[in-house]
């Protein structure tokens, strides 16, 4: 026994060690700039540089004047950037989640063509996002873009649609390009959990007759639900911080604006740093919570199912 806990001892010290460094690049490279930030979000710093920031405290945040409340925390506009975000992150996810899982199991089966296929599937991934949402918004333009002469021909529409300026379709749109594109990922995800899957219980399950679709939810997906979560982590990360696609397909478009492109607007646009950074500071802190909250829950369904 004291050799089992001084050899356990012994491994957690060589992991620190092996982590140390690691540490120490994350809070130079992402724990200073995140304190600066937080430290502009409490003063009324510009980007012209015109007078010297000074300290305002949580002014930024909110602030009480003339019987009313001020600050982003008051904003309708930042909270109608948060909506969007989550919304777009919570469908877009799900679809991709969804559909990647359908594509991997299409991909994990052996047919003619199949390396062609894997190959094909991940072109869209692999286009950079500015590239994509370009060519989507050109696709997409209301007077000569393909989506609406494809739709017209086929009679599903009487007139062209302005699908990326309508506040009542941009949203969708934006999250129907987003899923087109990041499916691909997801789908490669879990393929790779699909393909370390044990064939025995595969074997034994068609031997007694267990229909498919009974043997994918009872055993198939318990056993890749650990690539799920890790999958749907890295995807909601970017789609609650998403700017690129967003930025470029819907531009000052206050129906799809999300976190990200609030902030940016603030910073950029308005040349308020102190304002732009308690908007930032805000997104690290919703983004945190969301990936704590859903890793806390699945862990603990998983937990409950075994």
């Amino acid at each position: 026994m004291e050799q089992t806990s001084a050899l356990t001892r012994k491994r957690v010290r060589a992991a620190w060690w092996f982590l140390t460094p690691m540490i120490i690049t994350l809070v130079m490279v992402a724990g200073w700039p995140l304190l600066r930030t937080f430290w502009f979000s409490l003063t009324n710093a510009t980007l012209d540089g015109s007078g010297v920031a000074e300290f305002i405290g949580l002014d930024n945040y909110f602030i009480y004047e003339d019987g009313e409340f001020y600050g982003i925390l008051f904003d309708p506009t930042w909270w109608q950037a948060v909506w969007n975000t989550l919304y777009f992150a919570v469908v877009s996810v799900s679809l991709e989640t969804i559909l990647g899982i359908i594509v991997a199991l299409v991909l994990n089966t052996k047919f003619r063509g199949q390396g062609l296929v894997r190959a094909a599937v991940l072109v869209p991934w692999a286009i950079p996002t500015i590239v994509s949402a370009k060519m989507w918004g050109w696709m997409l333009h209301d007077q000569f873009g393909i989506v609406n002469d494809f739709l017209m021909t086929l009679g599903l529409i009487a007139a062209p649609l302005a699908w990326t300026a309508d506040s009542d379709l941009s949203l969708n749109v934006v999250i129907a390009v987003d899923v087109w594109k990041t499916t691909p990922f997801m789908a490669l995800l879990v393929l790779a959990a699909l393909q370390m899957l044990p064939s025995d219980c595969y074997e034994a399950a068609r031997i007694d007759g267990i229909h498919p679709v009974k043997v994918f939810f009872k055993v198939t997906l318990p056993l890749i639900m650990p690539a799920v979560m890790v999958a749907v982590v890295f995807r909601a990360l970017d789609a609650l911080r998403v700017f690129d696609l967003i930025y470029v397909l819907t531009p000052s478009n206050e129906a799809t604006m999300s976190m990200s492109v609030y902030a940016r607007q603030n910073l950029v646009d308005f040349q308020d740093v102190g304002y732009g950074s308690a908007a930032s500071t805000l997104l690290f802190f919703i983004v945190a919570l969301c990936t704590v909250a859903y890793l806390y829950v699945g862990r603990k369904s998983m937990n409950q199912g075994g």
